[in-house]
């Protein structure tokens, strides 16, 4: 062996997903013309060449750095040319040997290389690691089936401990990586221990896999028993002329089972069901029941969803094409769609839209659907008293059907929609429960994702759903339930933004609803805002559509009877088309009144503007407050009343006035009800004004709470009340300086037009809302 040793020049062979050990024999294809010329030049020397795995499999001509710089040095034994160019070679594996320097890489790889001595351990270490690897070896042949026993006995000969190492580690099914690590490795005892956790291993995984066999086997026996009896149950109905009824349900439900997307434990219980159905008598009740209740199970969506069209350009484009105006909620749908872009999965909001009838509200939640490019999906809440309306009802009942919300998922079809719940305002409750309590449990983010529902049993995740609620008023909304919302006020348009969308989205929409175009009807701007002022008295726009609807519908038969063959519309043929005007536009005083002040009002319908009159006469001092006020209107009333009192002496009042004079305060259109803290200030000014005989100016209106001392305090519904002067005719309103963070709610439009006065106390107020000063004693 003394030519093993040391240094030596040798051509080399790269090999392909294929190493060689020492004390190996094995034959080789060769075709590559490089690996050609390298066997002919180590031929003509000692037969001896340098057997070395090229890195990756795939590439064809390797370079110096793709191959391993541990190989074999093996000698050639016998060559033969097969018919198609390649060469058969037989090599003995001899050497570790280790290439120090590429020599030739033109024609053929020639390098220098130096042999690799193996180092020798303690015997009784290495002779215990032998027979471990014997002992685990033998396990392996047992188990894998995949090595012939003769093996065995021709290794368990072998006492050279690396050479034991280099024949097991041949025989094993190994990655090149974890052979080239064993062939680099030259201390003999570590390579055993490298080749016993290897052996390891194998063992564990085969072990592994015929539990798997063993599973399956008895699975598919099992499959097979089920499939032979149902063949036999069928072929026993048939005969029974059954026309397969049960069994054929049974097995139409298992292949829809076989296709859906539902989770395990659903499956499970389907499955489970479905057994209980099977053994069912085909006469008894409750099949039906379990028949409906898979049904169920089987059309609500689990998993499926749609994919989020997160482009924030598309989504505002949308926004903008269905709905003029709504700054506030589109913005806020901007915001998710940007959140949901970065973080790619967030749990969907709760949005409450709350604003008189009409605006938009659910039209706003198709259209943020539609953005979206998800399933959309309404239920109205309007009157619903029932709590097994939002969870369902338990299956013990007869007619028993799932709650509102798992129905809206099934009609969606996907896990994740944009859920309408409308007029959630207008939940009722009585003896069968509170809707409301039930609803806490579908809109809250932390608990959703498990909502129950009594029917279904399992529980549902919720917490991709995207739910909007509507709203007409906060007031009746239980504070458990407002809490879990995000609330966006829509307040009503102002005449421009009307306008806007009478010409951009209403007419022409209704045009082409009646089947006409723009040329055949034409309305001008002068007598849309006529329709605006004189027939429609709103926050929203309802009552526009339908005037829109109704022009149509008059051009239509105009033009059907032959009498025009184009209708335009103007301010002066209005009347013709649409009758008299319904509402008289610009409710402010023509003139300076005594004892009479326009107020500003919140409704449900958005804002209104409120006259409150006083009227003096001899008496005895007594107040009378008529107009079906509400108790805090009265107490308002009181209150003005009272700090008047104390400030007539000061005001040059006659001191004594309350024992004088019977005083009368009236708010006009008594068939309305009217509640609220906010015409304190309007009454007080009207009592000053009808004291002192100083008219009030009639471009003034005004809201604000009043205190014994005369402070003024802040009030709700700005905006609508600002809109509600503006659609009037005022040009001043007096409002509460601490209602001066809610100026940025109300449009620039309006604003520019309108002369916003912040007013502190009731002397602030008089000041702006007298024509004269009030003459005050020192």
């Amino acid at each position: 062996m003394g030519e093993l040793s040391g240094k030596r020049e040798i051509p080399l062979l790269p090999l392909r997903g294929l190493l060689v050990y020492p004390s190996m024999v094995l034959h080789l294809d060769v075709g590559r013309e490089k690996s050609i010329k390298a066997l002919e030049k180590a031929m003509v020397d000692d037969n001896k060449i340098l057997l070395a795995t090229q890195e990756e499999v795939q590439i064809e001509e390797p370079v110096a750095g793709q191959i391993y710089e541990v190989g074999t040095v093996a000698r050639v034994k016998q060559m033969l040319k097969l018919p198609n160019g390649t060469i058969r070679v037989l090599v003995e594996g001899l050497k570790r040997a280790k290439i120090e320097e590429y020599l030739k890489e033109d024609e053929y790889f020639e390098v220098s290389i130096t042999y690799l001595e193996e180092t020798k351990a303690e015997d009784n270490e290495v002779e215990a690691l032998m027979r471990a690897v014997l002992n685990h070896f033998e396990q392996y042949i047992k188990l894998s089936k995949k090595v012939s026993p003769e093996t065995l006995t021709s290794v368990s000969d072998i006492e050279e401990p690396g050479r034991l190492a280099d024949i097991v580690a041949s025989h094993l099914p190994l990655k090149m990586k974890d052979k080239q690590e064993i062939l680099e490795t030259v201390d003999i005892q570590q390579r055993l221990e490298i080749l016993l956790t290897i052996l390891n291993n194998e063992r564990e995984v085969l072990e592994l896999e015929r539990k798997i066999n063993t599973r399956v086997k008895k699975q598919m026996e099992k499959t097979q028993k089920e499939y032979y009896l149902r063949e036999q149950m069928k072929a026993i109905q048939k005969e029974l002329g059954d026309k397969e009824g049960r069994a054929g349900e049974i097995e139409e439900l298992r292949s829809q089972l076989d296709k859906s997307d539902v989770p395990e434990r659903i499956r499970t219980k389907i499955e489970k069901e479905l057994d209980r159905l099977e053994k069912m008598p085909t006469t008894s009740a409750e099949g039906a029941v379990i028949r409906t209740y898979i049904d169920t199970l089987l059309a609500l969506p689990w998993t499926r969803k749609t994919v989020d069209n997160l482009d924030i350009k598309h989504a505002e484009d949308v926004l903008n094409e269905d709905h003029y105006g709504l700054e506030k909620p589109k913005e806020r749908v901007l915001e998710y769609l940007a959140v949901q872009k970065l973080v790619n999965q967030m749990r969907g909001p709760i949005l409450c839209l709350v604003g008189p009838p009409g605006v938009g509200k659910t039209s706003l939640a198709k259209s943020i659907a539609r953005s979206l490019e998800r399933e959309f999906v309404r239920i109205s809440l309007g009157g619903v008293r029932d709590e097994a309306e939002i969870r369902g009802h338990r299956r013990t009942y007869v007619g028993a059907l799932p709650g509102r919300i798992i129905q809206g998922m099934k009609t969606a079809g996907t896990i994740n929609p944009v859920f309408l719940l409308d007029e959630i305002d207008k939940l009722a409750s009585d003896f069968r429960g509170d809707p409301s309590a039930a609803l806490l449990e579908v809109l809250d983010p932390n608990q959703n994702d498990k909502f129950s529902d009594h029917y279904v049993e399992e529980t549902y995740d919720l917490s991709n759903v995207m739910f909007i609620t509507t709203a007409n008023t906060l007031d009746t909304i239980p504070r458990p339930l407002l809490d879990r919302m995000e609330v966006i006020h829509i307040a009503g348009y102002t005449e421009l933004e009307k306008l806007h969308i009478f010409q951009d989205y209403l007419l022409p929409k209704q045009i082409e609803e009646h089947g006409l175009s723009k040329d055949k009807l034409k309305v001008n701007e002068d007598a849309m805002m006529k329709i605006i002022r004189q027939y429609t008295r709103e926050a929203g726009v309802r009552n526009l559509n339908r005037e829109a609807a109704n022009l149509c519908r008059k051009a239509a038969k105009l033009i059907v009877s032959g009498e025009k063959k184009r209708v335009v519309v103007t301010a002066k043929t209005l009347e013709s088309l649409l009758g008299k005007p319904r509402f008289r536009f610009g409710l402010a005083e023509k003139e300076d009144q005594v004892g009479s002040v326009t107020g500003l009002a919140w409704t449900q319908a958005g804002g209104d503007t409120l006259n409150v009159e006083v009227s003096m006469f001899p008496g005895k001092g007594k107040l009378t407050l008529t107009g079906q006020l509400g108790d805090v209107m009265k107490e308002s009333a009181q209150a003005a009343f009272s700090y008047i009192r104390s400030r007539a002496t000061e005001w040059d009042i006659d001191p004594e006035f309350h024992e004088k004079y019977d005083i009368h305060i009236h708010v006009p259109e008594g068939a309305i009800p009217k509640d609220g803290p906010s015409a304190g200030i309007t009454m007080a000014t009207a009592l000053v004004s009808s004291l002192t005989g100083i008219p009030v100016r009639k471009e003034v209106g005004m809201t604000g709470e009043i205190t014994l001392r005369g402070r003024v305090l802040p009030i709700g519904g700005l905006k609508e009340k600002v809109l509600s002067a503006h659609r009037a005719g005022l040009t001043t309103v007096l409002f509460p300086k601490e209602n001066e963070k809610d100026l940025d709610d109300i449009p620039e439009s309006v604003r520019k037009e309108m002369k916003m006065v912040p007013v502190e106390h009731l002397d602030e107020v008089l000041e702006y809302a007298l024509t004269k000063k009030l003459v005050k004693k020192s």
